[in-house]
């Protein structure tokens, strides 16, 4: 019988990224995905998909049990921030959840609490504080909200940043090339590998990138000091700033795939299948090595022949990608 993977968020590049990859490397793994919205592009790649509520709503905990004992989950792989930390809480009641301990990924959820954390260990991190807090100790700065995503709601050298809320933050605005680091760490909390991507946003995801090893001796640091410092396990990855000083700055982390997961497979970097292999078949990761090179996203269409938007299946024979 082949083992069934629940993947959350396929509305999302991330989650999408994540069932194409498990697709190409575990082909007779069975697929469910989950969503906020009923009809999404990631059904085309599940075997079956459900609704599910917002992980912070009251439902939510009984909708995944439910669904997991259904569906006979023996894996989950959350493709979202939040649900790193929901699902992880509810570890006693689910199949494994691939993952980050729920409160450390918690932690970094909040970009102020991570800026504090990292001060507070001797982490290079951009330096924030709250708008009640700010006095102009910064030359140049962003205001963002400090549990947002996908550079949403980013202001950048707002007149006063001392009009907004405290649930956004002012964060000191560095100046430079921005890279963006994807590792995985492994149960026994080793470092299985890094991938460095430079590269271009489009609406806050990549849309063109390339890799590169050129920054090598200023990423392994601090990744390493990460890994010491929090109990991170699984894919995390580290977005920073390369200054004209030669100095590199981590502005944000995030204790789960990212983006671009299914990019970095295609160099060698496959952090999709190491957790397939560690969190679902009990076995080492996958050796590696890296392969460079440069890619380019665009846009598809998923095509259902007689389809209605208002209900579409999971698993469709009939779907095609165009």
């Amino acid at each position: 019988m082949s083992q069934t993977v629940l993947v959350t968020g396929i509305g999302g590049n991330v989650g999408q990224g994540i069932l194409r990859n498990i697709r190409a490397a575990f082909p007779d793994i069975r697929l469910v995905g989950t969503d906020i919205r009923d009809v999404t592009a990631g059904h085309h790649f599940c075997h079956a998909a459900h609704l599910v509520p917002y992980c912070y709503d009251d439902s939510f905990a009984d909708c995944v049990i439910d669904i997991c004992r259904q569906e006979g989950v023996d894996l989950i792989i959350p493709g979202t921030d939040y649900e790193v930390v929901y699902m992880g809480r509810l570890a006693d009641h689910l199949p494994p959840v691939l993952g980050t301990h729920p409160d450390v990924a918690r932690l970094f959820v909040d970009k102020l609490s991570t800026a504090r954390a990292f001060a507070d260990v001797g982490i290079p991190f951009a330096s924030a504080c709250l708008p009640s807090e700010y006095a102009g100790q910064f030359d140049t700065v962003i205001v963002k909200p400090r549990e947002g995503r996908g550079s949403r709601g980013l202001y950048i050298d707002p007149v006063d940043p001392t009009t907004f809320d405290d649930t956004r933050m002012v964060q000191q605005r560095i100046i430079g090339k921005e890279l963006t680091t994807a590792f995985y760490v492994t149960k026994s909390r080793s470092i299985h590998g890094h991938i460095t991507f430079e590269r271009e946003l489009a609406d806050g995801t990549t849309e063109r990138c390339s890799t590169t090893s050129e920054h090598d001796s200023l990423v392994k640091p601090i990744i390493e000091a990460i890994t010491t410092k929090f109990d991170v396990r699984g894919p995390c990855n580290v977005q920073a700033i390369l200054t004209d000083a030669n100095e590199l700055m981590p502005f944000e982390i995030n204790c789960r795939y990212s983006g671009t997961n299914s990019i970095r497979s295609q160099f060698g970097f496959e952090d999709v299948r190491w957790g397939i292999e560690e969190w679902l078949l009990n076995q080492p990761p996958s050796a590696w090595t890296l392969k460079p090179g440069a890619a380019i996203r665009i846009l598809m269409d998923i095509i259902y022949p007689g389809g209605s938007l208002v209900d579409l299946p999971a698993g469709d024979d009939n779907s095609y990608l165009f």
